[in-house]
């Protein structure tokens, strides 16, 4: 069944790309990525790739430029090699953040590289808590839209007492997103009120919608860049009376001292997935990191053998 199946890496994120492949049963095909002396980027595919369905793992992290080229160039080279279909396994889709026109004369830069990636040969895209679901509309080939909330879920469950807890969002824009963890989790839900100043990704939070007096809060949401917004919502809740605070980001983007600040806040403990690679240097006894690559083997197969993916949303 999975003969003309074949999965291939960039260089974002390989150790989740072998993770991925030990669960699949399919080693990941090989493949030279190198950059010339001018800074050129290079791929070859080294083996037959003609009339298989290839997938391509390749979370557009930092340095977010080199990866989306890396990305487009791979793309081009499986398509030039008479690949039948060619599968983008995207688990973070760098610029989601820029998915509307939001001030006059900016770009909806999440819409180009949608384009980007259609007209290099992408067939379909799978991605992974994009920051808005309306990027799913950006592109004209199929996307399958994965949720880590079922993993997420699976954790807490097994490890937190869930017996006084609320899930809160650190502001309205994420609130779907913690409503349906919360959901899952079957606890209660609060909101963040956050006010954004300018383009310096600036941001304090105002006040807590909901009831967090004497519980444990799970703070949720989407993607932990600077971690301004989401140690300040921590503090915010601790000011309203919560006991404990522990946290879960989809995306650890982790910029800048994003982990400086999660060391010096109230929250406790910091789960991220691995959507993106958590450098040596970024590391923290406060910092847990949860997998996703057997979600993701099981949405290879499945959509190579063309069934529903509907068994990852339960």
């Amino acid at each position: 069944m999975y003969s003309k199946l074949k999965l291939f890496s960039g260089r974002a994120n390989l150790e989740l790309a072998i993770e991925v492949a030990r669960h699949t049963g399919i080693p990941l095909g090989e493949i030279v990525i190198k950059k010339f002396a001018n800074d050129n980027s290079f791929v070859k595919i080294k083996e037959n790739v003609r009339g298989t369905n290839v997938f391509i793992i390749q979370p557009t992290c930092r340095p977010v430029n080199d990866n989306l080229m890396e990305l487009l160039i791979m793309i081009d080279a499986l398509k030039r090699s008479s690949a039948a279909k060619i599968n983008v396994v995207m688990p973070y889709y760098g610029y989601g953040r820029s998915d509307k026109k939001d001030q006059p004369r900016v770009p909806i830069t999440a819409k180009l590289v949608a384009d980007l990636l259609t007209v290099a040969g992408a067939d379909r895209i799978v991605a992974m808590d994009l920051h808005s679901d309306q990027i799913q509309g950006f592109f004209n080939i199929p996307v399958d839209h994965l949720t880590s909330q079922v993993t997420f879920a699976r954790y807490f469950r097994e490890n937190l007492d869930l017996s006084n807890a609320v899930v809160v969002s650190p502001d309205a824009g994420g609130a779907h997103r913690a409503r349906d963890l919360a959901k899952r989790l079957k606890v209660g839900l609060a909101i963040g009120d956050k006010r954004r100043i300018g383009n310096d990704d600036k941001a304090f939070i105002s006040s807590i919608i909901g009831d967090v007096k004497g519980k444990t809060v799970i703070m949720y949401d989407d993607i932990l860049d600077t971690g301004g917004s989401l140690t300040d919502a921590a503090r915010t809740v601790i000011e309203y009376g919560a006991s404990k605070v522990v946290a879960a980001c989809v995306h650890g983007v982790l910029s800048r001292n994003a982990v400086e600040k999660i060391n010096e806040s109230p929250i406790e403990q910091l789960f991220i997935t691995n959507s993106i690679p958590l450098p040596v240097e970024k590391e923290s006894d406060k910092i847990v990191q949860i997998s996703i690559a057997e979600m993701l083997a099981v949405a290879i197969k499945k959509i190579h053998s063309e069934e529903s993916l509907s068994i990852l949303f339960r």
